[in-house]
């Protein structure tokens, strides 16, 4: 490669890493001081070896330090509620519930780190910024530790508000993990009553362990 275009390769990548670590910065401060957030999901699950693709539509809830209301709609009833101390996760038509510990549920779901900011973009990950894709920052993100369920993602941020609306995460298999987010509102009013979960009766409760 000529000396001019390898040294303007290696201006342009520093400029890219910038640019990456500064954007980094500013999405996790804004996840650190975020006290709540309501919204709509579209998720799609693609298996890597039979190529389906499952699409899910929902709405999730945050609410500082790590509360989460995740219910699907679509195409069944499901219910996931990470409290205080407890994790819920409801099948209603199953008349089955099961309990998990919160540490169980953060380390083995990849896609709810990233919603509570649990997953630090800035310690975490090798940063690529992609550049501009319509409204949103693209960015590509790399694990500095890979694990099982992660080896990549990618990021899509809008400038200024700086919160994740499109999340792709692959797994060591090559399952893909997409998340759209729409109709987002940000520290809103939200009751710590939506992380509790009291059973309906005859509800059979199981206690689970994560990955079965």
């Amino acid at each position: 490669m000529p000396r001019f275009f390898m040294g303007l390769f290696i201006v342009l990548t520093s400029v890219w890493c910038a640019q990456a670590a500064d954007l980094s910065d500013q999405i996790q401060k804004r996840y650190d001081t975020l006290q709540s957030f309501r919204g709509f999901f579209l998720q799609k699950l693609t298996n890597a070896s039979s190529r389906e693709v499952q699409e899910r539509l929902g709405s999730i809830t945050f609410k500082r330090p790590r509360f989460i209301r995740w219910e699907t709609t679509s195409p069944e009833n499901e219910l996931l509620i990470i409290g205080q101390d407890t994790v819920w996760e409801y099948f209603p038509a199953e008349e089955t519930v099961y309990r998990y510990s919160v540490e169980q549920v953060l380390s083995s779901k990849t896609m709810i780190r990233f919603l509570s900011g649990e997953a630090n973009l800035k310690d975490d990950f090798i940063v690529q910024d992609l550049g501009a894709d319509g409204d949103f920052r693209h960015l590509k993100i790399i694990p500095r530790e890979p694990e099982p369920n992660l080896v990549e993602g990618e990021l899509w941020v809008r400038p200024g508000q700086d919160m994740l609306e499109k999340i792709k995460l692959v797994d060591f298999f090559g399952n893909v993990n997409e998340l759209e987010l729409t109709g987002i509102e940000l520290d809103v009013e939200v009751s710590d009553k939506e992380f509790t979960l009291d059973p309906p009766k005859g509800t059979e409760v199981i206690e689970g362990l994560v990955g079965e």
